[in-house]
C-alpha cells in the first residue's frame, strides 16, 4: 500500500498543474509557453539533484547507448503528455480537464500487453489485468458524466479542443513512462531517468517555445511565476513521487494499474483548489456523480492492489 500512498501524494502536487494552467489561460497566457517553461524550470533542479547523487555520468553513458529510444519515448512521455494537456486547458475548468485526464488509468491497463516481464526465468508478454480493467471502466463512466454535463451532448468542436488532446496525453504518458522503465531496466534511478527524459525532449520544448514567441511574444511575469510553481510542484515533486511509485510496481501489472489509478484524486484536489482560489462554480449533478464514480474507482483500485499482493504472497509461500 506504500505505492498507493505515494501516488496519492503525487496527485496533490499534480493538481497544481490543472489549476494554474487554467489560470494562465484565463489571463491570456500562451499554452505553448505554459508547456515548455515547465520543463525549462525543471531542468536545473534535476541537474543539481542528479549531480549531487553522483549519477550524472552513468546517466549520460546510458543515454549514449540508446539515443533514439530516449528521444522517442521521452517525446511520448513528456511532450505528447504535457503539450496536449496545456492546450486542453482552454476548453473548460481545470477540474474538467483533470477529470478527463483520468482516461490515462484505462489507457495504462490497455497498454499492458505491449510489455514483457520476467517470470520463472523467462521473459513473457504481460496480460491485461481484467480486474483492474473492470475497475477502470467505473472511472471511465465517471469521465463520461463529466463531459456530458459540460457539453450537453459532446459535439465535434468540444471533442477536438477538450477531449482529443487529453485522450492523446492519456495514452502517451503511461506508454512513454513504461517504455523508459523497460529501457532503463533499473540501471538508472528515478531522478536520473527524469533528467534524461527532460534532456531528450529539450529540442521539442525549444521548438514549441519558439512558436510561442513568434505567435504571442514573450511570456508575462505572471506566467513565468506560475509556470515556475507548476515546474516545482508538479514537475519536480509530483513527477518524482509518481515515478518512484511506478518504479516500485513495474513488474506487477495489477499493482502498477492501481498506482496509476491514484491520479484520479487529482480531479478532487483540482476542484477544491479552483473553488478556493478562483471562486469557481461547483460542478452540477451529472459532473458531481462523475467525480464520485472516479473516486470510487480509485478506492476499488486500492482494494484490488491489496488483494493482488495477498494472492502473490500466498503463491510465493506455497
Amino acid at each position: 500500500m506504500k505505492e498507493i500512498a505515494i501516488g496519492l501524494l503525487a496527485s496533490v502536487f499534480f493538481a497544481v498543474t490543472f489549476v494554474l494552467n487554467r489560470s494562465m489561460e484565463l489571463s491570456g497566457g500562451s499554452w505553448m509557453w505554459s508547456a515548455s517553461l515547465r520543463f525549462f524550470f525543471m531542468l536545473p533542479f534535476f541537474v543539481v539533484i542528479v549531480a549531487m547523487r553522483g549519477t550524472l555520468r552513468p546517466l549520460l553513458r546510458e543515454m549514449k547507448q540508446h539515443p533514439a529510444a530516449w528521444i522517442v519515448w521521452s517525446f511520448f512521455g513528456f511532450v505528447l503528455f504535457y503539450a496536449p494537456l496545456t492546450y486542453a486547458a482552454a476548453s473548460g475548468p481545470g477540474w474538467l480537464v483533470g477529470g478527463t485526464w483520468q482516461l490515462t488509468i484505462v489507457a495504462g491497463v490497455l497498454l499492458t500487453p505491449l510489455f514483457r516481464a520476467q517470470k520463472n526465468g523467462r521473459m513473457l508478454r504481460q496480460k491485461i489485468p481484467l480486474g483492474a480493467l473492470g475497475i477502470s471502466c467505473v472511472i471511465l463512466a465517471g469521465i463520461f458524466l463529466l463531459q456530458l454535463e459540460k457539453s450537453d451532448g459532446l459535439n465535434i468542436s468540444s471533442f477536438l479542443t477538450g477531449v482529443l488532446p487529453v485522450l492523446i496525453a492519456a495514452f502517451a504518458y503511461p506508454l512513454g513512462n513504461r517504455k523508459m522503465m523497460e529501457l532503463c531496466g533499473g540501471r538508472v534511478d528515478t531522478f536520473s531517468r527524469i533528467l534524461g527524459m527532460i534532456l531528450a525532449s529539450l529540442p521539442f520544448w525549444l521548438l514549441l517555445s519558439a512558436f510561442g514567441w513568434g505567435i504571442d511574444g514573450a511570456p508575462s511575469s505572471s506566467q513565468l511565476l506560475q509556470t515556475f510553481i507548476v515546474g516545482l510542484s508538479s514537475g519536480v515533486i509530483a513527477t518524482t513521487l509518481f515515478f518512484i511509485a511506478t518504479d516500485r510496481s513495474r513488474n506487477h501489472p495489477g499493482r502498477l494499474a492501481s498506482v496509476e489509478a491514484t491520479q484520479s484524486a487529482q480531479v478532487l484536489f483540482t476542484l477544491i483548489g479552483e473553488v478556493l482560489l478562483f471562486d469557481a462554480a461547483l460542478p452540477g449533478p451529472s459532473a458531481s456523480s462523475g467525480i464520485a464514480l472516479i473516486i470510487v474507482g480509485m478506492i476499488l483500485h486500492s482494494w484490488y492492489t491489496k488483494k493482488v499482493k495477498e494472492r502473490e504472497r500466498r503463491g510465493s509461500a506455497a
